[in-house]
């Protein structure tokens, strides 16, 4: 494993760029290395057109090779809700008891996978009828920390979200 380092979930397309910008930017400045993963087969797009390139490609991700594993929001995040190999490796990494956060509409993948059954988290105010199918107690705060999971609102919640992973993680 390497020390301090992070998988970094990107959609292919839209993805929130405000998100990551604030996360990325936190966690490089703690000195956390950010592994981009996504099932784009060149380049993420963002919702405001910014381009980014992934580093690992989802069958290559492996929670053994990380600390921890944050999903960045946006309504491109939607289309992996269902996504069987996140979801495998959100229960890796909580099997492991490694750090796991999710923000906006990401945190339905992790109930989605199971994760957060009777658990209060938060996520953006349009999906928590989701979380809430899935038998999260939503609580209406912008970031959330229970056990090892985080979770956070939007994109106003990104600097508390990228601090908490880092303060969590050191």
């Amino acid at each position: 494993m390497i020390e301090k380092s992070i998988l970094l979930i990107l959609a292919s397309k839209d993805f929130n760029e405000d998100e990551y910008l604030v996360v990325k930017t936190i966690l490089e400045r703690e000195n956390f290395k950010l592994f981009i993963a996504s099932d784009a087969h060149t380049l993420c797009v963002g919702s405001k057109g910014l381009k980014v390139r992934p580093d690992i490609s989802f069958y290559n991700m492996r929670e053994s090779n990380f600390n921890a594993i944050v999903l960045i929001g946006g309504s491109g995040i939607k289309s992996y809700w269902g996504n069987s190999l996140l979801h495998n490796l959100v229960n890796n990494f909580n099997r492991s008891n490694k750090l796991i956060a999710a923000i906006c509409s990401a945190p339905v993948i992790l109930s989605r996978a199971g994760l957060l059954n009777d658990k209060e988290a938060t996520c953006y105010m349009n999906d928590r009828k989701e979380l809430e199918r899935d038998g999260v107690v939503f609580v209406d705060v912008p970031v959330k920390f229970q056990k090892n999971i985080i979770t956070a609102q939007n994109a106003s919640a990104s600097q508390q979200f990228a601090q908490t992973i880092a303060e969590r993680l050191k």
